[in-house]
């Protein structure tokens, strides 16, 4: 007994650093886990819910994702979104570019508003209003906020594979995007439809409906789909076009917005191009463009550039901010 006695305490103080160890190493592998689970959007409370072992494969194939990698990009992606929501004024059309004087009370900037919360400056609001002097939000450019659809057209054809600075490659910036646009579509309670496409023949669409939770399983099938091969604008873009046509015919919804994410260049029949403009014109939807990696393709006389009412070209892929006024118009 004495022995017995004699060993456990001389083991005691190892026994407790191996057990502090091994808490220390849970509770890291606890917000890593949860880390993760942010940045791919799982709600907390669904977490919580979420039975042990389901939530254990989740994490296990989330860590083994083939954007894996890129789970740090994807949660800066959504924060930037977030953060551009955060900043948008609803019914101010296009860009903010600073403070103009007016009646708009849709507009009226937060201060002037601050004038109504006072019984002894309600009275200058009122004089203000009347003589049209009350300080607004002033914006240029863009036509009003859409309410269709939000769809994004992925390109996956093989060099979407290329690495720029940083390592992140055109599909991991590309998808990141994508995604946050989920988020933004699931905000505004719009239908989000996710367009993988590559070659004429290759085409894969995920359809998020907007009054319906999106559970994280068809998340990750649509980041994780990669189709490989060439590029063809008009098989997805075709695609887009009669998925808002049939929300138009079913529920009368216009002004549906198509974001078009590619890093290459081709051509469209004139005939298709012709019944393009007619959808266009019918349906009232938007066509933004996002040129990875690909100056040429966003050049003023190119095809994207006659497809899409807003186009810019994205070179740094470290870079989330470059899609900001994408989350600001949307």
């Amino acid at each position: 007994s004495v022995t017995v006695a004699s060993a456990r305490a001389a083991a005691g103080p190892g026994i407790r650093a191996a057990a502090r160890g091994a808490v220390a190493q849970a509770a890291q592998a606890a917000r890593e886990e949860a880390a993760l689970m942010r940045a791919w959007g799982v709600d907390p409370g669904e977490l919580e819910r979420m039975p042990f072992d389901q939530r254990a494969r989740l994490a296990e194939r989330l860590r083994t994702s083939r954007l894996a990698r890129w789970a740090e990009l994807i949660g800066r992606f959504r924060q930037m979104a977030e953060g551009e929501r955060a900043h948008k004024i609803e019914n101010a059309t296009g860009e903010l570019v600073g403070v103009t004087l007016g009646d708009d009370l849709s507009r009226v900037i937060p201060s002037e508003l601050a004038n109504l919360g006072l019984p002894e400056t309600r009275a200058v609001f009122a004089a203000r209003y009347a003589a049209g002097e009350l300080m607004l939000y002033d914006s240029q450019g863009e036509q009003a906020t859409g309410r269709g659809a939000v769809i994004a057209c992925v390109d996956t054809s093989h060099s979407m594979y290329e690495a720029g600075p940083g390592g992140v490659t055109r599909e991991a910036w590309a998808k990141a995007c994508a995604l946050a646009l989920l988020d933004q579509a699931r905000h505004a309670g719009r239908d989000f439809v996710g367009i993988l496409f590559s070659a004429a023949d290759k085409i894969q669409i995920f359809r998020f409906p907007g009054g319906r939770p999106t559970g994280i399983a068809q998340v990750l099938d649509f980041a994780e789909s990669f189709l490989g091969g060439g590029t063809s604008y008009q098989a997805p873009l075709t695609a887009a076009r009669e998925l808002l046509a049939e929300e138009f015919d079913d529920a009368a919804r216009r002004r549906g917005d198509i974001v078009m994410l590619t890093d290459d260049e081709c051509g469209v029949t004139e005939e298709w191009m012709r019944d393009w403009k007619d959808a266009k014109r019918l349906l009232g939807f938007r066509v933004f463009g996002v040129a990875i990696g690909a100056p040429a393709a966003a050049e003023a006389d190119s095809v994207l550039d006659a497809l899409c009412d807003n186009l810019r070209s994205v070179e740094d892929f470290t870079d989330v901010h470059a899609a900001a006024d994408l989350f600001r118009l949307i």
